[in-house]
């Protein structure tokens, strides 16, 4: 988890100013994202897409794991951090890592949004906004289809 925890003003920073460096880089042609992903993944990821509202499978799951981007497999959210925000798509409060998520301005459809990637492989993950539970106040707004969760392993 993050040592420190990363409020709206760190987001802006790093979308006017620069990201962190990820641990590391996965590129790939688009021909080779088409044949890794479904058509809905690779419009959302790849494309900078939108699922419907209340249409994702990890919309209103809650099982304990990890949500990796579904183009990398790079885990960048925890499901102890997954909240229900009543918005339509699954919310988180915090990345896993500080350096996991890319934040991009994003001022398409006449606002203006922090678009967030993941900063492995620059697949779309959605956006984040400063409307979200205490004590970060952050609500990252994730696409099911960009993640896939690896739910942990039940100890009976």
């Amino acid at each position: 988890m993050i040592k420190d925890m990363l409020t709206w003003k760190d987001v802006i920073k790093f979308a006017n100013k620069g990201n962190l460096a990820p641990d590391k880089r996965v590129e790939k042609t688009e021909e080779e994202w088409r044949s890794l992903l479904t058509q809905e993944q690779f419009r959302v990821t790849r494309n900078a897409g939108t699922e419907a509202a209340h249409s994702g499978a990890l919309c209103t799951k809650y099982d304990a794991g990890k949500y990796n981007c579904v183009c990398c497999g790079t885990p960048l959210f925890d499901s102890t951090i997954k909240f229900s925000s009543g918005t339509g798509w699954p919310s988180f409060s915090q990345p896993i890592k500080e350096n996991a998520i890319k934040y991009i301005k994003d001022s398409s459809f006449g606002m203006v949004r922090v678009e967030v990637q993941c900063n492995t492989c620059d697949a779309h993950q959605g956006h984040v906004f400063p409307d979200g539970p205490e004590p970060s106040g952050l609500r990252y707004c994730v696409n099911s289809a960009a993640m896939v969760l690896q739910e942990e392993e039940s100890e009976d």
